[in-house]
Order: C-alpha cells, then sequence, then structure tokens
C-alpha cells in the first residue's frame, strides 16, 4: 500500500513538472544560477577571500549577460502570459507579487544597509517593464522593432547613453549617493522589448531533454522570484558563519 501510494505521488509530481518545465524555466534558470554564481563571487569579495574590481570588463560583461537573460525572459514571457487575451486578474495578481517583492527588497536593503539600500534594482525595474511592454506583447515583430529602435538611439545619442537614472533620482530625492543595485531604464527596456520575438519563434516549445541539469535549471527558473528574494542571505550568512568559525579556530 505505501509503495503504492509513493508511485502515484512520484507519477502526479513527475506529470506536473513535465508541464510546467519549458524552455523559458531552463531559460530563466539559467539567468538565476549565474545570478546565484555573481553573487557568491561577490561575498566572498566581500570577506576578502577573493579580490577583484565590479569595475573590471569581465564582471561587467558577466553582470550584464544575467541582466540580458532575465530582462528578454520578461518580454518572453509576457507575450506568452498576453498572446490570447489579458487576464486582469492573473495580471493584477503578477504585478501585485513583483511590487510586493520590491517592498521587500527595498525595506530590508534600508535595515540592513540604509546607506546604500536598493531603491530600483532588477525587481523594481522588471515591475515597470512589464507594465510598459502589455500594449505591444501581442505584437511580438512591433515589439522587436521598438527595441531596435530604443537601442540605436541609445548608440548614436551621447546624451541618451550618458543619462544616469541614479543621478536623476538622486538629484530630485533624498537617496543615497551609492546603491547597492541600479538598473537604468535605458538601455534595458529595449531588452523587454526584443523578448517577445522569442515567442514568436515559438522557442518556447523546443523539446527540453530528459537530463537532471535541466531539471536543476528549470526548478530555478520556475522558483526565480523566491530564490531572488532568498538566496542572498543564505549564501552571505553561510560565509559569515563560515568565516566565524575559521576565525575561532585560530
Amino acid at each position: 500500500m505505501t509503495i503504492d501510494l509513493f508511485k502515484r505521488i512520484s507519477n502526479y509530481v513527475s506529470k506536473n513538472i513535465e508541464k510546467r518545465s519549458s524552455i523559458l524555466d531552463i531559460y530563466r534558470g539559467s539567468a538565476v544560477f549565474l545570478m546565484i554564481i555573481y553573487h557568491f563571487c561577490w561575498d566572498l569579495r566581500a570577506f576578502g577571500y577573493v579580490k577583484y574590481a565590479l569595475s573590471d570588463p569581465f564582471w561587467v560583461n558577466f553582470r550584464g549577460i544575467i541582466m540580458t537573460l532575465f530582462i528578454s525572459a520578461v518580454g518572453w514571457s509576457a507575450y506568452l502570459a498576453y498572446r490570447h487575451g489579458i487576464n486582469g486578474t492573473n495580471l493584477f495578481k503578477r504585478q501585485g507579487k513583483l511590487l510586493l517583492c520590491a517592498g521587500v527588497i527595498s525595506l530590508g536593503s534600508y535595515i540592513a544597509f540604509p546607506n546604500n539600500w536598493i531603491f530600483f534594482g532588477i525587481i523594481h525595474f522588471i515591475f515597470i517593464a512589464s507594465l510598459i511592454i502589455i500594449p505591444v506583447a501581442r505584437l511580438p515583430i512591433l515589439s522587436f522593432l521598438i527595441g531596435i529602435g530604443i537601442l540605436t538611439v541609445y548608440l548614436v545619442n551621447d546624451d541618451v547613453r550618458n543619462f544616469s537614472l541614479h543621478h536623476a533620482l538622486t538629484s530630485t530625492f533624498t537617496l543615497p549617493s551609492y546603491t547597492l543595485d541600479l538598473v537604468n531604464i535605458v538601455p534595458w527596456i529595449a531588452i523587454v522589448f526584443l523578448g517577445p520575438i522569442l515567442g514568436y519563434f515559438k522557442l518556447h516549445n523546443l523539446h527540453v531533454p530528459n537530463h537532471p541539469i535541466f531539471t536543476i535549471f528549470a526548478f530555478l527558473g520556475r522558483h526565480a522570484l523566491l530564490i531572488y528574494l532568498c538566496h542572498q542571505l543564505l549564501i552571505y550568512n553561510l560565509i559569515s558563519f563560515t568565516t566565524f568559525i575559521l576565525n575561532t579556530l585560530k
């Protein structure tokens, strides 16, 4: 009886994983995986285990890859969510969840780091971008052209390229001169507009091989928001505890 029940539960879980596991989950999950690596190295640097400059091209480009994956996934998922119409209830829940998470990040970072708290990080950006993309999410060609247009203006216009959201916000509001995370609207909003084209080419229908690595990445992608909120607490405290133990043993 117990074995039969276990088999039924396993079959149920497997079927639901298959339904929810898609190339988009894996795509987003790869961003989560890289983000964890990035922040793990960041924390090692904070505790003095490694030394490197955040302005080093390698780390700048590494962050850029993570951002591109995350933000293009916003446009891609918007296409899938709205291609058959907009469900007001789902939209409200989705945006409400993002807004709540953005608030938690701002409040938590303010309590922990009052001099450089996060007032417009990637979750704040995704909340805004998820609203901006709605009108053209079902029009991937138009959305793609808008994205290319924004990137073109960004590359050829010095004023646009040199615009600093951080400076604009800090000069208008009483905000810290340094923040732990900030995402400029331009050029990153262009990447959101490019996202729906991935849905237009039906990349989400690509076959996903049955391999543990894809299962892990799909899991990370399905729970990206929760992992984003919790992973630094775990990593930072783990390194902090390890450092404490090592110092105690000296």
